[in-house]
């Protein structure tokens, strides 16, 4: 309002409400600060006046900052290496070229931040909150999500200030596993595939990377984008008959077609090659960008760009 559109999220929120009326699903938003314990309040409310319980918690949140709901402070996260410079090829996607990039190492409170904001300590206040709010189904499974990606990546995400929050996060799914265990649920984390969302599109060398990955994997015909991978999940392994299989670290993965071998040995080889000159011959950058520009409804071929639209208007009948 104010003269100002609303976030692409907030239109595809009311898309999908929108859709969901249509096939008589019911399904509710929450504009605010899901940090906030205010905010965990108002689902509670929701779901024991709508549903009673809800047998399924999906934990995706990505965020550059948190306020803690308790001390008021706010926390800032940063996407750096840890202990020393990290350089690797990464893509301007503005100006389409390839080119080095260095970041410079991260300090233990911008560590410390990083755990704050993208760890599992809000998670765990979610699940808390539902739990006293008596909205948790018994048998219920809650997921969040991980990422693990190759070696080229590591030193920005894995190992970095990212790493070290998904590693607070993993302990702290083994903390409410435990817990919901005691009434028949589960708490887990999915290891997924590199797909094209506003959190990984910041994150620096990632995009080439993406951009090569998906190449190999639609030439193989198994490439999956968001929608694919999370039916996936759900499908053949959170919800059926079968024993959920785990890795060494107790995580489910659905990464397990992105890391197979021979996809990352092509990966590895045309990582070695790719240049500005080459970029869209040997990686699907057109790709990724189609998909980028649809996060935030560009790129769609039936939407006539040029026809006036009054988004107040839409705000206000939503």
């Amino acid at each position: 309002m104010n003269g100002k559109p609303a976030s692409a999220g907030y239109y595809n929120s009311v898309a999908v409400e929108k859709a969901a009326q249509m096939e008589g699903i019911w399904a509710r938003s929450i504009n605010g600060d899901a940090f906030q314990d205010e905010v965990k309040d108002r689902a509670v409310r929701l779901i024991r006046e709508n549903l009673g319980a809800v047998d399924l918690v999906v934990y995706s949140l990505a965020a550059p900052r948190r306020t803690d709901p308790d001390t008021g402070e706010t926390y800032t996260s940063v996407l750096k290496p840890i202990g020393r410079a990290y350089t690797a090829k990464t893509v301007d996607t503005d100006k389409e070229i390839v080119q080095d990039v260095t970041i410079e190492p991260s300090d233990e409170s911008e560590v410390a931040s990083t755990v704050k904001v993208m760890g599992g300590e809000d998670w765990n206040r979610w699940i808390a909150a539902l739990d006293a709010g008596g909205v948790l189904a018994d048998g219920v499974t809650t997921v969040a999500y991980d990422y693990i990606g190759p070696e080229i990546t590591w030193p920005i995400y894995r190992d970095g200030t990212i790493g070290q929050a998904k590693k607070h996060l993993l302990a702290t799914a083994g903390e409410l596993d435990a817990r919901l265990g005691k009434r028949g649920g589960r708490a887990l984390l999915s290891v997924n595939k590199a797909v094209v969302t506003q959190a990984s599109s910041a994150i620096p060398v990632v995009p080439l990377y993406i951009s090569i990955l998906f190449k190999v994997m639609k030439e193989k015909k198994i490439h999956e984008g968001c929608i694919e991978q999370i039916q996936r999940l759900f499908q053949d392994r959170l919800f059926n008959d079968a024993p959920i299989e785990l890795d060494e670290c107790g995580r489910v993965r659905v990464d397990d077609w992105e890391m197979r071998e021979d996809v990352q040995s092509e990966v590895r080889e045309l990582w070695g090659h790719v240049t500005t000159e080459n970029l869209n011959e040997i990686s699907d950058f057109e790709g990724y960008r189609s998909d980028f520009l649809k996060l935030f409804g560009f790129g769609f071929p039936e939407i006539d760009y040029d026809r006036h639209t009054d988004p107040e208007r839409f705000l206000a009948e939503t």
